[in-house]
């Protein structure tokens, strides 16, 4: 039987609370069920023990809320419009729990890049293969403490110079759609990092350059790219607020900017939605 579904951010008071929603939003990042955004379920499950939600084969992030487990689904930008379901494995068994994914329109954005960057030769397409086996495996990092917040502050000052989610086409060339947000700034100003989590990832990769990849907690995982130097290293716990690199146009990069990217569940997500 297919469970209902509440969107914590639009509670009606018949259903919830005030005081409930209000400690809910305090905590809980913007919903935008959109492909690239989250959707957020609160559970029908109680108790101390944790339910497990598996989200497309995937475990999603659940966090507690006083008695009650709240979910907190990222939607890859690869999803179909429509109905999706969760498994929750809790103290009331199996459940399935549907939700309704909505279209959103993201905007195209045309560069002009070196055309090695783009139309790779044999080595460099090699090394990339490589690369991404390396970062799917930090991306797959799962740790069980929560999130500190959900709630981030941006990890460098400056204006965004691309959006997440956007049509990239390089040289006249459609590519993937945009999975960070881009924000300008002068090479070497400090990344900070915008919650504590610990570093499972760092390397100079030839289409993000100098990357670190940062833990937060049940699948709340950060990228920053393009940075001029990396000073953190891999193991590493960091505090809110500390440094893990510097600004930088390494890689594939028209510019100097951070490529800040947050994969929630194994999917990219768009960090605007968990700014406050």
């Amino acid at each position: 039987m297919i469970r209902s579904l509440f969107a914590c951010m639009a509670l009606s008071a018949a259903l919830f609370p005030p005081s409930d929603a209000a400690e809910l939003s305090a905590n809980l990042p913007r919903e935008n069920a959109v492909p690239g955004g989250v959707k957020i379920l609160r559970l029908d499950s109680a108790g101390e023990s944790l339910p497990y939600v598996d989200t497309d084969g995937h475990r999603a992030m659940v966090i507690q809320d006083g008695p009650t487990w709240v979910a907190v689904i990222g939607i890859p930008l690869t999803a179909t419009l429509g109905r999706h379901e969760v498994i929750v494995r809790g103290t009331n068994g199996r459940q399935a729990i549907d939700f309704q994914v909505g279209n959103k329109q993201y905007t195209t954005q045309s560069l002009k890049v070196a055309p090695r960057q783009v139309n790779l030769s044999a080595a460099d397409l090699a090394r990339v293969n490589r690369e991404k086996i390396l970062i799917d495996h930090a991306m797959s990092h799962w740790s069980e403490p929560p999130p500190q917040s959900l709630h981030l502050s941006q990890p460098v000052p400056g204006p965004r110079s691309s959006s997440f989610g956007m049509r990239r086409v390089f040289n006249g060339e459609s590519r993937n759609p945009h999975t960070g947000m881009d924000i300008a700034a002068p090479i070497g100003a400090p990344v900070q990092t915008p919650i504590e989590g610990t570093v499972v990832g760092t390397g100079n990769y030839f289409f993000n350059g100098n990357t670190v990849i940062i833990d937060h907690g049940r699948g709340l995982i950060s990228m920053y790219c393009h940075l001029s130097s990396i000073d953190v290293k891999e193991g590493q716990r960091l505090a809110q607020g500390a440094r893990l690199g510097a600004v930088g146009m390494t890689g594939r990069a028209t510019g100097p900017h951070l490529h800040w990217g947050l994969s929630l569940n194994r999917a990219w997500i768009d960090p605007e939605l968990f700014l406050p």
